[in-house]
């Protein structure tokens, strides 16, 4: 039964890292098992600018791959400040459909950051001039991320997905408030995750996404292995167990999400249809 329920899933992979060098010299085959998986399509995310133009080509060169624009807050110490100009630019492109990953890491990275803060601003104006989703990370810095998303959006509308959310409640909840996203990583599979799960389970399932931060963070029963989209699946059928859901019916759901709130991805493939 559980191999007729993947046959009939269908899913999007909503970030991952394909330019990453664990994928070198088999990307081809990577993304032919996420297909086989039933992984319809995949965001690879770029987190440094000098990796923008890599990023971009394994985008043109699958149909089901598109890609999002940033700068991950654990490079901005190591790197110019981006520009507005720069990342409206990049957004430009045909295949672009997310800033980011930006955000904000204080558990690797707190020396940097009030820089980080400035960079999380600069994609957040990005995010709303393009209308395309902010992609964030969040790591040991919860107060000071609710704080800047509420008060940017205060400025101004824009939308949002909160990457591999793995932080406390409160931060879901303004999250949540502001009419964002969470997405569902491979850390939600974990035996000690049961906190995890119940925000989720707490969260309206219309703003739920999938994802499998591939190469990291592999879900059961791949945990300590490298990650690919295809094991998103695995991820889903935690998912569906925390909604109650058939795991065919989860995944259309969160197709249906994907769709929403990055309609250019969706834009772009009814019109190639």
């Amino acid at each position: 039964m559980t191999d007729q329920l993947h046959s009939k899933a269908r899913i999007t992979d909503s970030h991952c890292h394909l330019d990453f060098p664990d994928f070198n010299g088999e990307l081809d085959a990577v993304i032919a098992r996420a297909h086989a998986a039933g992984v319809t399509r995949m965001v690879t995310i770029c987190t440094k600018a000098r990796n923008e133009p890599a990023v971009r080509a394994i985008a043109e060169a699958h149909d089901s791959v598109f890609y999002a624009f940033g700068i991950h807050p654990m490079s901005v110490a190591d790197s110019p400040q981006i520009s507005l100009d720069e990342l409206l630019t990049v957004a430009a492109h045909p295949k672009c459909v997310g800033i980011g990953e930006s955000g904000l890491d204080y558990h690797y990275t707190a020396e940097s950051a009030a820089a980080q803060q400035d960079s999380l601003r600069t994609h957040i104006a990005a995010a709303r001039q393009t209308g395309l989703p902010l992609i964030i990370h969040a790591r040991a810095a919860d107060d000071d991320m609710a704080r800047i998303l509420t008060e940017e959006y205060g400025k101004g509308a824009y939308s949002c997905v909160m990457h591999c959310f793995s932080s406390g409640p409160d931060l879901a909840r303004a999250a949540l408030d502001l009419g964002f996203y969470l997405s569902m990583s491979g850390i939600a599979t974990f035996p000690k995750s049961q906190d995890l799960r119940a925000i989720f389970a707490a969260a309206p399932l219309d703003r739920i996404l999938v994802e499998t931060d591939a190469p990291y963070l592999a879900p059961k029963p791949f945990r300590g292995k490298r990650n690919e989209p295809a094991y998103a699946i695995h991820t889903a059928e935690v998912g569906a167990e925390i909604f109650g859901l058939s795991l065919p019916d989860f995944a259309a759901a969160t197709q249906a999400n994907f769709d929403r709130l990055f309609t250019k991805a969706a834009d772009y493939r009814r019109a190639a249809a």
